[in-house]
């Protein structure tokens, strides 16, 4: 009898201490399955810039144009100041982590000196005909650690062979020689403005090509591929960046990183509200990029001077890009003494301001987490994660568990007017939907409902001051894997 009574207290003490076991916060658990599709390297890279700036700059800022004919003199283009360090450290100081400059706008007016074309700078007063802003921006941008990028505008108003095949054989050398002369470039941006009136080389006539064909964009990728392998390409339909269907500063409230590009191609039209919001069921990781300009146009116009977006203005831009779960690429254009404006200047300044004054003093940190469930009951996965300050940890739970929520508690009454939430976008964009709560009055109240978050998702909320904020996942395509969570007053 004793002998049994001795067997049973061992058995049962073993599947106590296995069950114990289990729970541990140091029990090893496998991570959820990558859901398909999932960001490359170079994506998730491009994602983690959040802001990078655009440069218009070429014959236009002399014309007052904003698409050039083609038939613009060289010798208009004549910048008496340029100072490409002052662009660079503007923009550094603003906070863009990356510059894209148009190497060639639709005029065809080339800033380096290209050997295929007299149309470019070796043939303007600039430097005697010795320039290469090219080559200037590239370096400024190695001299304040800055990424590079290029613009190199399909459709040339300038060039005799625009429509023909032989054209092609001309856009590529270009592209070549941007891709292997000004060192590593960190994005390829191909605009969508294909075909219409031109010079042509002297023909001033309107050629109209089949945008789908003409180009043969899957061989032209495979320049950059081959050139630039950690370049990210961007047109309307990608491959790695897509347009987010709009210049005016805003993806949609709902922005899937996930689009099908099988039938999409640069130029395609009536596309622009699928490139808003992306595809909840989309074959491919191609986010959206918000392109807007810090002026009225996307070249310098004198008369615009007292038009700059504000600082306020601004900011609100970065809440629907970035806040979105885009990236932004503000366009800052030079003018014509080839310096940024003093105007331009001061918002950004501005600007920078109100993000540092917003998002310096981040509430969470040092609040009791805790969650209604997570996965395997391990460390690894513990609510704890979405305030450690690593990107490389999350929260996640039960693969078959898709709704569920997590809470942080303040040690005292905090005034909280932003939310920033961020999934862990190697395994996938995920969610669906979710909602904030506040605990007020001695129970939950709802302060804000939305839908996706991807990379990232910032809330703005009426200022409520509260002792704990509740997020709750309501529908997810999978179990939500959230990395990171930040409040601010």
């Amino acid at each position: 009898m004793k002998k049994t009574i001795h067997t049973i207290t061992f058995l049962v003490c073993y599947a106590v201490g296995m069950v114990l076991t289990a729970c541990l916060p140091g029990k090893s658990v496998e991570p959820s399955a990558p859901l398909l599709p999932v960001p490359s390297e170079n994506q998730l890279a491009w994602h983690q810039m959040e802001m990078n700036a655009f440069i218009h700059f070429t014959t236009n800022t002399f014309t007052g144009k904003e698409w050039g004919y083609g038939n613009e003199s060289p010798s208009l283009f004549n910048p008496t100041e340029l100072d490409v360090n002052q662009w660079i450290s503007v923009l550094k100081e603003a906070g863009f982590k990356g510059v894209i400059l148009t190497c060639k706008h639709h005029d065809g007016f080339c800033l380096w000196p290209s050997e295929y074309t007299e149309h470019s700078v070796k043939n303007s007063p600039y430097k005697k005909g010795n320039g290469d802003i090219v080559k200037e921006v590239s370096d400024a941008c190695k001299k304040h650690g800055l990424k590079f990028g290029v613009y190199l505008s399909p459709w040339d108003r300038n060039h005799v062979d625009y429509g023909k095949p032989e054209y092609i054989t001309y856009y590529r050398n270009q592209l070549r020689e941007l891709l292997t002369n000004y060192g590593d470039i960190f994005e390829v941006w191909f605009d969508g403005a294909n075909g219409g009136t031109g010079w042509y080389g002297g023909a001033n006539e309107e050629r109209r090509i089949d945008r789908e064909t003409y180009y043969d964009w899957e061989n032209t990728f495979t320049i950059v591929r081959e050139l630039q392998p950690n370049a990210v390409i961007f047109s309307d339909a990608g491959p790695d960046v897509r347009w987010i269907g709009n210049e005016r500063g805003y993806a949609g409230e709902t922005n899937w990183n996930t689009i099908t590009p099988d039938t999409l191609y640069p130029g395609k039209a009536g596309i622009q509200k699928l490139l808003n919001t992306g595809s909840i069921d989309g074959s491919h990781w191609i986010p959206g990029e918000v392109d807007v300009s810090i002026r009225p146009g996307w070249f310098y116009h004198a008369e615009e001077d007292s038009l700059v977006k504000t600082p306020e203005q601004l900011f609100n831009i970065y809440l629907t890009s970035v806040g979105r779960g885009s990236v932004l690429l503000l366009n800052v254009p030079p003018d014509r003494r080839g310096l940024i404006h003093e105007n331009d200047i001061r918002s950004l300044q501005g600007f920078r301001k109100l993000l540092h004054e917003t998002f310096s003093n981040n509430l969470a940190i040092g609040t009791t987490v805790k969650a209604s469930s997570y996965r395997g009951k391990s460390s690894q996965f513990s609510p704890e994660n979405l305030i450690d300050g690593d990107k490389e940890t999350y929260w996640a739970m039960d693969d078959d568990v898709v709704t569920g929520s997590f809470e942080l508690e303040f040690s005292e009454p905090q005034t909280v007017s932003y939310i920033l939430l961020q999934e862990y976008i190697p395994l996938g964009q995920r969610i669906k939907s979710f909602r904030v709560e506040v605990w007020n009055n001695d129970e939950w109240e709802t302060v804000s409902e939305a839908t996706t978050i991807g990379y990232k998702r910032i809330l703005q909320i009426n200022p409520v001051k509260t002792t704990k904020i509740r997020i709750h996942i309501t529908d997810s395509k999978a179990c939500p894997v959230i990395s990171n969570v930040e409040l601010y007053e």
